[in-house]
Order: C-alpha cells, then structure tokens, then sequence
C-alpha cells in the first residue's frame, strides 16, 4: 500500500483519491474515525475495490464506513443531502474518496453550503 495523498477540507474532513482496503488500518492508524466511500463499485472496471472489500477491512480496522456512490460529473441534491447528514452523523475525522478526490471536494463545498 502507498501512502494515501490526503488534502485536508475542514479541520475534521479530508478527501483522498482511490484507496485499498489495506489503507483503512492506515486511516485508523493516522486518528480518521469514518471513511466515506463516494466511488460506484466497477465505475472503471474490474480491479476497483468494491464498496464490500472497503467496508470491510474499514470495520476490521475500528472504522465507521458508508458508501453514497455518486457519478463524477453530477451529484444530485438528494446525494448533496445525503453527504451532508453523513457529515453531521459520523464520527470525526472523517476520510472521504473517491476516484481523484475532486468528487468528495464538490460533495463537501456543496453540503457546506446547505448549512450556509
């Protein structure tokens, strides 16, 4: 496993790009509480971890895991929602990823300002 290249939203919320299950023990290693799966299982093919593989090795690791998959260029205003009460509900810090990272960036901008 490689280092995850973690870029920090809020004081308790940051976003990584594609993870392995190997680095959930990492995440709960470097004080993460949930980890937040934004990616759809298979969204570019059969060597993708699957959201059950994340879920998982996140729970062997003492990590709470949801997974809200949403597409790269849309995030509806029910997902928006929906990552918001994920944000409010889980235990902090939260990780959060998708693909790049740039997903999870817009989810979090967005739901922000629903509080706004």
């Amino acid at each position: 496993m490689t280092t995850p290249n973690v870029q920090r939203l809020s004081d308790t919320v940051c976003a990584a790009g594609q993870l392995d299950p190997a680095a959930m023990a990492w995440a709960a290693a470097n004080g993460f509480k949930s980890v937040i799966n934004n990616r759809p299982d298979f969204e570019h093919g059969p060597d993708q971890p699957t959201s059950a593989s994340m879920a998982e090795a996140a729970q062997a690791a003492g990590l709470q895991y949801a997974f809200l998959p949403v597409a790269g260029g849309y995030q509806s205003p029910e997902e928006i929602a929906k990552f918001a009460e994920l944000l409010d509900t889980l235990p902090r810090p939260i990780l959060a990823f998708c693909r790049s990272g740039a997903r999870v960036g817009k989810l979090f901008q967005a739901a922000s300002a629903l509080k706004a």
